[in-house]
Formats: structure tokens, sequence, C-alpha cells
């Protein structure tokens, strides 16, 4: 049986695309009790909240004619933002080079969050330079990765 994000993903892609934008991920998890089922959509130039509402609505009817979820969910459409998260390896191959923040469960070198350029990817390992070197990360200590936005 499929994932719920698989299904949606497959369900939603086609019309994410045919509003000119591509789907950047699909999240299903539970907040305080309730369960939310999220698409983060990305444009060149930017997502506006016309973008989302023009994919929202008919994912949203989409999704209720193949009825993927069982009970209720509350149902988002948002831009996967400038600091989005890296998950897949689809993720980190198309942000190569890119400044990125990696979060660690545990601290490494007296330290739990890392930033630098993402240098190398494979098998969930994580790979940044920083001013210091080069630092590879294993997946098994790796918490989240996110594109990291200087202010």
């Amino acid at each position: 049986m499929a994932k719920v994000t698989d299904t949606v993903e497959a369900l939603a892609r086609p019309i994410v695309e045919e509003q000119g934008c591509s789907l950047w991920d699909v999240e299903y998890v539970k907040e305080a009790g309730v369960w939310y089922l999220r698409l983060y959509i990305d444009k060149e130039g930017g997502v506006s909240i016309n973008d989302c509402e023009a994919v929202s609505r008919p994912v949203s009817d989409l999704l209720d004619v193949h009825d993927p979820i069982e009970g209720s969910y509350t149902f988002e459409v948002s831009s996967a933002g400038a600091d989005r998260v890296l998950r897949k390896a689809e993720h980190f191959t198309a942000c190569m080079g890119s400044e990125v923040e990696v979060k660690l469960y545990r601290a490494q070198d007296g330290r739990k969050d890392w930033v630098g350029g993402l240098t190398a990817y494979a098998d969930g390992n994580v790979t940044i330079t920083t001013p210091a070197g080069e630092k590879t990360f294993e997946k098994k200590d790796v918490a989240q990765v996110r594109l990291y936005v200087r202010v």
C-alpha cells in the first residue's frame, strides 16, 4: 500500500504543473491532535497567494473524489519558502552548492547547528564546506537540513 504522501503527490503533481508551479514536497503530519496535509509548491520568481489558491481548489476537489486519507485533516498549500527543508535526494541535487543549515540530534564539536555550502549528498549523508573545512554528517545524526537564509 502506498504512503499517503506518495498517493497525494501523484494526484496533485499534474495540477500543480498546470498552474506553472512545481511540487516541492508533500507533508502529512499530526500537530496538537490535528492531522495536516500540506503541499509545498515552488515557481520561478516566487509563489504568490494566487498560485496557492489556484492549486488548492482543484487539488482539494480531486482529494474529495479519490479520498486517499481516512478521517479528517486540514489541507494547506504554501510556498516551499526561501528556507525550505531538504528531504529528498532530488532536493539536495537541486540545491548543491547552496548554503544550508544542518541541525543535528546531538552536538558534534560542541554544536548542534552547522552552516556551510552543500558539497555532497550520498545515502543520507550530508557534506558541507565551512570556513574551518569540509564536514560530513551521517544520516543517523541529522535531524534536518534546510536552505540557509542570511538576514
